[in-house]
């Protein structure tokens, strides 16, 4: 794929460029020798339960005393992680690679997870079988860890098992090999780049400007870490001599002018080549899948099995992370490029939170609840939290696109009372310009969103839902807590009070789904254990 420029920076943007891996230091993107060294320290002794579960395993299955002292399982980290960028606080993204005869079900969630569950330096545990990737979630020494499985079709593991090698996904189920993809990816991603430290410290620079303009959430629609990483990885490939300062611009440029749904490529799709060899994994082609045709936004894994990673984008998301993506080319232009030789000031514009309760006037509230602890709203709301694109689709759709839909990616917990738990996530809402005054009845998709919920495959008694209608003025205390200086709360409620401004258009015309508040309408089988509190 030709590059646009080969040109390398002068003197000014290097100079640019340390300003801004200061400014990135500063703010917590680099971990200190301590923090990496406990990090290492947790893939090891992760790696130490891992051989000793395999070993186990192996041993009850009737194998052989030698063969069970010689079984081993990988422990391979990917993600930020093997890419070079976390920082503090970065979770870790590890694989368990493990012999044909381990069962992912009983084997690693069961067994594997009930080891965990017995180990002290593991906290806030939580499986999760039935996900696209199946994952277990934990904490280790206050580290955030999720760990996946990958089975091969081999009696033994391999100490230097070769993972570029395609022969891996021999006999593979296709959780495994979707878990797999994720170390090759890094690899690949890696491999491709002409300058690792250069798409290294831009993809800091991206990352941080996501998460700051909350446009950073695989599970919410927008972008998670793999893609954010291909996006910078291509404008690395367009201009492979060119230093962070120089690259960041551009990357704002390119993606404000890019025509989706074009791929984002950073290699030809490598097929099956249909012989004798061919894994036959799904890989992602529109010509031939019409799902694949659908994506909105599609940015593909160069690993095979190429993959888009950005399948979870919506309208929505999509319009959304477009205008945040012209906002910061905006600011390139502005205040980056037009700030001196090699746009050495203007890069703490760029990371300015995006004020969505500013925003809109008018919201849509999802307070996930439970009669229980931690473990359990953390458990239910990360299902919740899953469906919520449904939610923000079935709203454009019943408003035939004039009432538009933007997800705030972040939860908004209270403190726990009475040993009941609430968390709420918030929908921006706007009406296009130029509609008529038409009001929307929200209830009926409230309750359908509600209802597809419900269907939750380990719903328990006390997990509860509720969705209404709220404006800016009534976000409950425990929000504005959380997005307030200390002691703005109080000043804010006295000013509200006696001065309430007018509301927005779309405030007005949403007002009915406050009839759909309350836990809603739980499907009848489930009723009786837990009643409905409609307002």
């Amino acid at each position: 794929m030709t590059p646009i420029s080969l040109v390398g920076p002068t003197p000014a943007d290097h100079e640019s460029s340390s300003r801004l891996e200061v400014l990135l230091r500063e703010a917590g993107l680099y971990e200190t020798s301590d923090e990496l060294a406990a990090r290492e320290d947790v893939l090891r002794d992760l790696q130490a339960i891992v051989d000793r579960w395999v070993k186990r395993v192996t041993a009850q299955r009737g194998f052989p005393d030698g063969m069970a002292e010689q079984a081993t399982a990988l422990l391979i980290p990917f993600g930020s992680y093997r890419l070079g960028v976390h920082g503090r606080g970065s979770d870790i993204d590890a694989l368990v690679v493990g012999p044909s005869y381990i069962d992912r079900d009983h084997d690693f969630f069961a067994v594997l997870g009930g080891v965990l569950a017995e180990t002290e330096a593991v906290t806030e545990l939580q499986p999760v079988p039935r996900a696209h990737v199946p994952v277990i979630k934990m904490r280790f020494r206050g580290v955030q860890v999720d760990l996946l499985y990958a089975g091969l079709c081999l009696p033994v593991v391999p100490r230097d098992l070769d993972l570029r090698d395609r022969s891996v996904f021999r006999g593979m189920d296709l959780a495994s090999a979707r878990s797999l993809n994720g170390v090759r990816v890094a690899d690949e991603l890696l491999r491709l780049v002409p300058d690792a430290g250069a798409f290294r410290t831009t993809l800091r620079c991206i990352k941080h400007w996501a998460k700051a303009r909350g446009v950073y959430s695989n599970v919410m629609g927008f972008l998670g870490g793999v893609g954010w990483a291909i996006l910078v990885a291509r404008v690395c490939q367009l201009y492979p001599n060119a230093s962070p300062s120089m690259l960041v611009p551009r990357f704002f440029k390119i993606f404000t002018q890019w025509k989706w749904p074009n791929p984002v490529l950073l290699r030809d799709i490598e097929h099956d080549d249909g012989g004798e060899l061919a894994l036959r994994l799904p890989v992602w082609d529109p010509r031939r899948n019409p799902r694949d045709k659908s994506h909105l936004m599609p940015v593909i894994t160069p690993a095979y099995p190429c993959m888009n990673s950005c399948y979870n984008v919506s309208h929505a998301t999509l319009r959304t992370i477009t205008e945040q993506l012209q906002i910061g080319n905006g600011i390139c232009q502005q205040e980056i490029l037009k700030s001196g030789p090699g746009g050495a000031g203007g890069w703490d514009a760029l990371f300015q939170p995006f004020q969505f309760f500013k925003a809109y006037k008018s919201y849509l509230k999802v307070a996930v609840k439970v009669a229980g602890g931690e473990a359990d709203l953390r458990e239910w709301k990360g299902w919740v939290e899953s469906r919520l694109r449904q939610l923000v689709s079935r709203v454009e759709m019943a408003t035939a696109g004039m009432l538009l839909c933007h997800p705030n990616p972040k939860a908004y917990t209270a403190k726990p009372h009475d040993l009941h738990c609430t968390s709420s996530f918030f929908v921006g809402l706007s009406k296009q310009q130029q509609q008529p005054q038409v009001p929307f009845d929200l209830r009926a998709t409230t309750e359908g969103f509600k209802q597809e919920v419900y269907t939750y495959e380990f719903w328990r008694p006390g997990m509860e839902l509720e969705v209404s209608h709220t404006r800016r003025k009534d976000l409950p205390s425990y929000v504005l807590d959380q997005i307030l200086p200390p002691g703005h709360l109080k000043r804010k409620r006295a000013a509200e009070s006696s001065s309430s401004p007018p509301l927005s258009s779309a405030s007005g015309d949403v007002k009915k789904v406050a009839a759909a508040g309350g836990t809603g309408s739980v499907p009848e089988r489930k009723r009786q254990c837990c009643p409905s509190s409609r307002t």
